[in-house]
C-alpha cells in the first residue's frame, strides 16, 4: 500500500517537472523569436533606405546624361549650327553635359559610325563605332529613345564605361548617326563605396539583359559577367521590385534581396545582405540566453527525470538482450530463435485459419570453397551481401528470412501456396544472380544457391508438426543439390506426405494382425 502513495508523487513531481522547464522554454523562445523578426525588420529597413537613397543619384545622373544627349540631338536640328565656328557650336551642343557625374566621352557619330563632333576638343579624335552594338540598335530602329548599353572599354580612354546614346535622324526620318556619352563606371564605384558592409555583403548594380556593371565590394571579375537564367536576376525582372531570400549563383552563400528597377531605365539595382549577418547580433543574444535557459532547465530535467532515465535505460538494456537473443550478428537477420517462436505461430494460425504455409530452405552452393580458399572474413562478407539479397527477395512484414546457421537459410512465408512460393525463390534466384564480392572472385552470375521448398495446403487432413513440414523442404534442398545445385525443388504436397505414412502404417498394422 505505500508504493502507490509514493508512485503518485513521484508522478506529480515527475510532471511539475517538464511542465515549468517547458513553460521557460516556451517563454523564452517566443521571446527570441520576437527579437529575431526585429532584426530581419531592421534589415529590411536599412536595405529599403539604401536603395532608395541610390537609386535616387543614379536615375537623377542617368537623368542629366540623357538631358545633354537630347540637348545634342536638338540643337544639331537648328538651321546653321552646322556652319557655326567649331568653338561656338561646342558651346551650343555641349553647355548641359558639364553637370553630369563622371562623364567620360561625349560624341556625335555619323551615320557611317566615325566621329564627327568631339566634345573633348575642336579636332575629334579618330574612332569608327560602326561595330558598337547601340549603334547598329539606332540604326534598325527610330524609336528606341534613350539607349544604355552593357559596360564596355573606351576606344578613346581605355577606361571601362557604360554606353548612353540616342539616334540622330536626318530631316527625312532616315538615319544620320548617334549621339553618345559614356559614364564612367567610377561614378558607380565612388557611390558605392561610401556603404559600409558586412562581410558577405553586397550591392549589385545590373543591366537589365543580365550584365553585371558595378559590385561592393569591388570584384574585377564579376565586373561585366551575366547572370541572365539564374532564379534570383529572373526575379529581379519578372518582379521589378521587392524582397525575398534565394541562394547566389556566384558564391552560394544565401542573401536577402531588396531589389529595384531604376526608373525607366533597363538598370536594376540590389542590395544583398546575409542571412547569416542579419541574425549574428542577434544569434549572439540569443546563445546567451538559450544557454542560461538550457542550464537552469538542465538542472530541473536532471533532478525530476531521473527516474524516467532510469527506467528508459533499463527498458532499452531489456529491449536490446532481447533482440540480441533474437538476431544473428553477423548478417543482422533473425536468428534460428526467432525462427522457431515464428514458424510455431505461423503453424497454428495456419492450423485454425485452414490457409496454406510455405517453407523455403536455402544454402549457397560450394560455400565451403570459399572459406577454404579465401579465409573465414572474406566469406562473411559474401554472407552478409547474401543476407541482403535474401531480404530484397520478400515484401509482405508477415515473411520472415532467417539465418538458421552456418551458409543455410529459411524463408517463412504464411498464407501463401506452392505457385506463389517458387515465385519468391525465382525471385531469390534473380537477386542471387546479381551478387558481387571482387574479394572473393564473385562477379555477377557466379554465386548460386540451392532451395528447398516445401508448402502445407490448406486442404489436407492432418496438420502433424512444424518439424514435418522442415524436414520435407530439407529433403527437397537435397534433392536440389544432387540434382546439379542452382535450382529449386519442391516437395510433395504434405497431405499426400500424410496420406502415404497412413497407408503404410495400415499395411504394417494389417502384417502384424496376421502374423
Amino acid at each position: 500500500m505505500r508504493l502507490l502513495p509514493s508512485f503518485d508523487q513521484s508522478r506529480r513531481w515527475l510532471t511539475l517537472g517538464v511542465l515549468v522547464p517547458l513553460g521557460m522554454l516556451i517563454v523564452s523562445g517566443l521571446m527570441l523569436l520576437d527579437m529575431r523578426k526585429d532584426a530581419w525588420l531592421k534589415a529590411e529597413h536599412t536595405s529599403r533606405n539604401l536603395l532608395q537613397v541610390m537609386e535616387r543619384d543614379i536615375a537623377r545622373n542617368v537623368e542629366i546624361f540623357d538631358l545633354s544627349l537630347r540637348a545634342v540631338v536638338e540643337n544639331l536640328r537648328v538651321p546653321g549650327v552646322a556652319e557655326l565656328a567649331p568653338e561656338i557650336r561646342q558651346l551650343v551642343l555641349f553647355d548641359r553635359a558639364a553637370s553630369a557625374k563622371d562623364i567620360g566621352v561625349l560624341l556625335v557619330i555619323d551615320e557611317k559610325g566615325d566621329v564627327a563632333i568631339d566634345a573633348a576638343g575642336i579636332a575629334p579624335r579618330k574612332a569608327n563605332y560602326l561595330d558598337r552594338d547601340y549603334f547598329q540598335a539606332h540604326k534598325l530602329r527610330n524609336d528606341l529613345g534613350l539607349y544604355i548599353g552593357t559596360p564596355l572599354v573606351s576606344r578613346l580612354t581605355g577606361a571601362r564605361m557604360i554606353p548612353l546614346s540616342r539616334r540622330i535622324s536626318k530631316p527625312d526620318g532616315s538615319f544620320g548617326g548617334v549621339v553618345l556619352g559614356t559614364m564612367q563606371l567610377s561614378y558607380f564605384s565612388k557611390l558605392l563605396s561610401q556603404i559600409s558592409l558586412d562581410q558577405d555583403d553586397a550591392i549589385n548594380l545590373y543591366h537589365r539583359d543580365g550584365t553585371r556593371i558595378m559590385r561592393h565590394p569591388f570584384v574585377e571579375s564579376d565586373i561585366g559577367a551575366n547572370i541572365a537564367g539564374a532564379s534570383t536576376f529572373d526575379r529581379f525582372v519578372r518582379e521589378g521590385r521587392g524582397t525575398f531570400i534565394d541562394t547566389s549563383v556566384r558564391d552560394g552563400v544565401e542573401r536577402h534581396y531588396t531589389f529595384t528597377q531604376i526608373g525607366d531605365f533597363p538598370l536594376i539595382l540590389n542590395v544583398a545582405l546575409a542571412t547569416k549577418g542579419i541574425e549574428a547580433t542577434w544569434l549572439a543574444k540569443a546563445t546567451v540566453i538559450g544557454t542560461v535557459v538550457l542550464i537552469l532547465c538542465g538542472i530541473n530535467f536532471g533532478l525530476s527525470l531521473l527516474f524516467v532515465v532510469e527506467l528508459r535505460r533499463r527498458t532499452a538494456v531489456q529491449a536490446q538482450l532481447t533482440w540480441m537473443s533474437r538476431t544473428d550478428f553477423l548478417t543482422g537477420l533473425p536468428n534460428r530463435r526467432r525462427f522457431d517462436e515464428a514458424f510455431a505461430q505461423a503453424w497454428e494460425s495456419a492450423r485454425w485459419k485452414r490457409t496454406a504455409l510455405s517453407l523455403l530452405i536455402i544454402d549457397a552452393d560450394h560455400f565451403k570453397r570459399i572459406n577454404d580458399r579465401y579465409g573465414h572474413a572474406i566469406g562473411d562478407e559474401v554472407l552478409q551481401k547474401f543476407a541482403l539479397k535474401l531480404a530484397a527477395s520478400v515484401h509482405r512484414p508477415e515473411d520472415l528470412v532467417c539465418r538458421v546457421g552456418g551458409e543455410e537459410f529459411v524463408v517463412l512465408l504464411p498464407e501463401t501456396e506452392q505457385a506463389g512460393a517458387l515465385r519468391i525463390a525465382e525471385k531469390i534466384h534473380e537477386e542471387v544472380s546479381a551478387l558481387a564480392a571482387a574479394a572473393a572472385g564473385i562477379t555477377p552470375g557466379t554465386f548460386t544457391v540451392s532451395i528447398g521448398l516445401a508448402t502445407l495446403e490448406p486442404e489436407r487432413p492432418d496438420l502433424g508438426a512444424p518439424i514435418d513440414l522442415y524436414r520435407m523442404a530439407d529433403a527437397a534442398l537435397y534433392e536440389a543439390k544432387a540434382g546439379g545445385r542452382n535450382q529449386t525443388r519442391c516437395a510433395e504436397p504434405y497431405a499426400e506426405v500424410v496420406a502415404r505414412k497412413r497407408t503404410v502404417l495400415r499395411v504394417l498394422h494389417g502384417t502384424s494382425a496376421s502374423t
